[in-house]
């Protein structure tokens, strides 16, 4: 996998918050339960982007979760960076101390072109464009597909 598993449930949830991007709170728990994902585990995932201000929480019977900003100004590199950090994008992909232009692995060189697409595709796509492809194509995000856009 390219991103940790925190890192997709970050992207799904915040997807699943841009879709729905009315302003309110929705609980983590619908959350959890619309996306089949563990309740603690995204409790913790979104705990970093409310810390990295992509989210606002509000506690109590009619708290949750909302983006801190509208979608379209949160893009997908934001909850990368939030949650796994710019690793993929600095380190060899053999975890190679030192790899470089001086002392290069195999991947180096085709690695430091494609993780550079990568990069430029998450710094220029919104959750608010991704989740309207989301919904219009009727894309999944989750493993069963049971997850349908509102």
């Amino acid at each position: 996998m390219l991103f940790s598993k925190s890192c997709i449930y970050g992207l799904r949830a915040s997807l699943y918050l841009a879709s729905n991007q009315n302003g309110e709170y929705i609980s983590i728990g619908k959350l959890s339960d619309k996306l089949d994902i563990s309740f603690h585990f995204l409790t913790k995932i979104l705990q970093q982007l409310t810390a990295n201000d992509l989210l606002e929480s509000l506690k109590g019977p009619n708290g949750g979760v909302r983006l801190s900003k509208p979608g379209k100004q949160i893009t997908l590199l934001d909850i990368v960076l939030a949650i796994d950090g710019d690793e993929l994008f600095q380190e060899c992909v053999l975890g190679l101390p030192g790899c470089g232009m001086e002392k290069p692995c195999p991947f180096h060189e085709i690695w430091l072109h494609k993780r550079d697409d990568i990069k430029r595709m998450l710094e220029t796509r919104s959750l608010a464009e991704m989740a309207k492809e989301g919904k219009e194509g009727h894309l999944r995000i989750t493993p069963d597909g049971k997850y349908k856009w509102d």
